[in-house]
């Protein structure tokens, strides 16, 4: 690809009287012919208020949808090669704090209608001094010389002198005990390419048997592993066995890559068992779109290190990435975003079209691959906001009666959420549902439900009529109305509804086997179990992996929910808040990667690791076994994506 002729510096400055500050830009022309009757658009999630609120200094402000935004030179001003375009631009929703908090992406829409990228970097932040780059883990110290993660709820183990070259089935091991040696080395092998394979299927010289038996007491996640001449794998089922080997491979792996830190058992037990029953990781694929590769890649180092949940955000605002083949608009409308596509760029796209979605066999795959490593796979569909995408591939959900810019979420999309009151809405997603049973065996589907805007429908003649028909209050009662038929519509498919904690509003669904996942705070979590709800703790605050780690500016990521180092989500105790009567309904805990901010593979491996690590062992060890300088030593031979 060429370079860029064009080149947008960025920078925020803060204002007197107005915290949130201004943006500076600098267009520069480095191309050898002048340039005129352009406009210029970019993407930033510190977004520009509306219109009338403007103040953009030697500029136009032309629109803003969501984290898009355009803008126009002075009348007839003409760069010639070399020069630059330099204008201001407030007020602003927010400061800029971060390196990431600046424009992702531009483009000019040149006078004959073409659009060119313009290179744009991370954001300078004036007024602050110049600061290294934050250290964010500590040098680890381990006093048990074992490499483990998570560590194990229950160990004693004596370190030996000597190394396995491979370790292999006794005699007596059955098929299913073969075949569970060599998923797991495969999946050894797709982590570490270079590693030296921990599992032979026939006696190896200088290596270690593996004698196996099934113990029911131990339940289906739980193992012992008992090192001495031979290594005896007693596990309660499958899983318990794959994790059993799991946990061998890695104690393989860390006394290969450092012998002078790590050594394999020569003697001793290990009892284990996990802490939570959900051990969660989340992936929103539809601010960026992963391909299947990098989806399984990240299952495979789920199960790794022991997550057991794959809760896939399919659809939001930005995109709908699952086939539906009654909807075909879903995934060509519904996923394109261009600078003259329905969707307009976001969150760093640019002057090319881009797209993406899962077709039906890619999620089958995808879905047996994870079953293969215990791994359940929870889909979402975020309904009724977050749903741009959907309405504009399905333009008849609409109430056309409705003003097209009535509300506003609160990432800036102007009427984005499915309206209770149009019957349509609940045809198609019926129908939507009726595909998604057949992908996904999971008994849950989770259907979002977060974030609508308080004053959602209320400019909407339909819903006003609904309303007052059912005397339902509010924006809030519409939704809790909507839920309560989708929930219905769910059971009638043999599945239950999970969803954010904001599905409580409004008098919520019935609690009973319905899962909510509390993410504004942690205090949150307690009163939904209060509710009657069970719940997956995943607070912003610890568990959301787009956070930035560090407060200098250099730290890239998210701060809406503050700043959240490795630390914090290592030790932070989700079950700490809940009284002893509540604790049965707190299910586990999950990880969140949303990905707005992830616009290459580094920012993603940096932002998610180790926290995702730290994530799992909160989920398997218990509190009283975690220790911060022992996770600092063993995180580094973590795999990355």
């Amino acid at each position: 690809m060429a370079d860029a002729v064009y080149r947008l510096e960025n920078a925020w400055e803060p204002v007197d009287g107005d915290p949130c500050g201004r943006f500076v830009f600098t267009l520069v022309n480095l191309s050898d012919a002048p340039l005129g009757g352009f406009k210029l658009a970019y993407t930033t999630l510190t977004r520009i208020k509306d219109a009338e609120e403007a103040r953009c200094d030697n500029a136009v402000f032309l629109r803003r949808n969501a984290n898009f935004h355009q803008f126009a030179p002075p009348q007839g001003l003409v760069l010639q090669p070399g020069e630059s375009w330099r204008f201001t631009v407030a007020p602003l929703w927010r400061p800029a704090k971060h390196r990431t908090d600046g424009a992702k992406s531009a483009y000019l829409t040149l006078a004959d209608g073409r659009h060119v990228d313009v290179s744009v970097d991370d954001v300078l932040l004036s007024g602050r001094a110049p600061e290294p780059a934050p250290v964010l883990m500590p040098k680890g110290e381990v006093t048990e010389p074992f490499h483990l993660l998570p560590w194990p709820s229950a160990a004693t183990l004596v370190a030996g002198d000597a190394v396995p070259v491979a370790l292999y089935p006794a005699d007596g091991a059955s098929l299913a005990d073969r075949q569970a040696m060599q998923a797991v080395g495969a999946l050894y092998r797709r982590l570490f390419e270079i590693g030296h394979q921990p599992f032979s299927l026939t006696p190896a010289h200088g290596g270690k048997a593996i004698r196996f038996s099934e113990e029911a007491s131990l339940g289906a996640e739980a193992f012992r592993l008992t090192f001495g001449a031979e290594i005896e794998l007693a596990h309660g089922g499958a899983a318990g066995r794959q994790y059993g080997l799991t946990a061998l491979a890695q104690l393989l792996h860390g006394a290969r890559k450092e012998p002078g830190t790590f050594a394999f058992p020569a003697t001793g037990t290990i009892e284990d068992v996990p802490r939570y029953g959900w051990r969660g990781c989340h992936l929103d694929v539809s601010r960026q779109f992963y391909p299947t590769g990098d989806v399984t890649r990240l299952i495979d180092i789920m199960a790794w290190i022991r997550l057991n949940v794959f809760h896939w955000h399919l659809s939001d605002d930005e995109a709908w990435r699952l086939e539906i083949k009654a909807y075909p608009t879903l995934t060509t409308t519904g996923v394109l975003r261009g600078p003259d596509e329905p969707l307009l760029p976001q969150l760093g796209n640019g002057a090319e079209p881009v797209g993406g979605f899962y077709s039906q066999d890619e999620v089958r795959a995808i879905v047996a691959h994870a079953s293969r490593f215990s791994v359940e796979v929870v889909p979402e569909i975020d309904i009724p906001g977050h749903s741009t995408a959907m309405l504009v591939a399905l333009p008849d959900l609409v109430d056309g009666q409705e003003a097209p810019d009535s509300y506003r979420s609160v990432q800036g999309f102007p009427n984005n959420a499915l309206n209770p009151a149009i019957e349509e809405t609940y045809t198609v997603l019926g129908k939507v549902f009726d595909e998604m049973v057949e992908l996904f065996p999971s008994k849950l589907i989770h259907i979002g439900g977060d974030e609508v805007a308080a004053n959602t429908w209320m400019a909407s003649p339909l819903a006003r009529a609904l309303m007052q028909k059912e005397g339902i209050e509010g924006t809030f009662g519409l939704q809790s109305y909507f839920m309560k038929r989708i929930q219905a519509m769910l059971a009638e498919r043999g599945r239950r509804l999970a969803g954010w904690d904001e599905v409580s509003h409004g008098g919520g669904v019935d609690p009973e086997g319905t899962l909510l996942m509390a993410w504004q705070k942690p205090e949150v979590g307690v009163e939904l179990a209060r509710q009657g709800y069970d719940v997956v703790m995943t607070p912003g605050q610890a568990y959301y992996l787009d956070m930035v780690q560090d407060e200098a500016f250099q730290e890239p990521g998210a701060s809406w929910a503050g700043t959240v180092p490795p630390k914090h989500s290592y030790t932070y105790e989700a079950v700490g808040a809940f009284p002893e009567d509540l604790k049965a309904r707190m299910r586990g805990v999950q990880a969140c990667i949303w990905t707005e901010h992830f616009l290459n593979r580094d920012y993603f491996n940096h932002l998610v690791f180790p926290r995702l690590g730290a994530v799992a062992e909160a989920a398997w060890t218990p509190a009283a076994r975690k220790d911060w300088l022992r996770f600092a030593a063993i995180a580094p031979l973590l795999p990355q994506l």
